[in-house]
């Protein structure tokens, strides 16, 4: 089994890990302006504030303990691993959940520029959190660059 497990280094991870965020956090950022950008949304710059300040809460106190977490995982690993291994499997199960859960949203009742603060929260927390993985990323490769 192990021969077709596809395995890579701990720094192919934390970019896996952090390139993720970044592109889910992007496509969140990018409905929600779709929702917004229609000069129909009357103060549509109110909805993104109210999202931009969730967003700097949600990061500092939900998501950088969630990257500190994955970190404190990957980095004592040794030789290569399992590529999906960014993730613990129960994150994978948050994950899908999480997906049904903004689908169902999206779909929802709920008018656009609410469910936009939303997306903005969430999606730009995303990004800013994920900024500690490449910063770490980049570190190691530094490192490993001047031994």
């Amino acid at each position: 089994m192990s021969k077709i497990t596809p395995a890579v280094d701990k720094r192919i991870l934390i970019f896996l890990a952090g390139f993720m965020w970044i592109g889910v956090g992007t496509m969140m950022l990018l409905l929600s302006y779709t929702w917004l950008k229609d000069g129909q949304v009357h103060g549509s710059w109110w909805f993104a504030l109210v999202g931009t300040i969730a967003a700097l809460v949600i990061h500092h106190f939900g998501f950088l303990r969630i990257v500190d977490q994955n970190l404190g995982r990957i980095l004592p690993m040794q030789g290569k691993k399992c590529i999906f291994s960014f993730m613990t499997w129960k994150s994978y199960v948050m994950v899908a959940v999480m997906i049904a859960m903004g689908v169902r949203l999206r779909h929802s009742s709920v008018p656009k520029p609410y469910l936009s603060v939303i997306y903005i929260s969430i999606g730009m927390a995303l990004i800013l959190s994920s900024l500690r993985y490449l910063r770490v990323l980049f570190s190691r490769l530094r490192k490993d660059h001047n031994e």
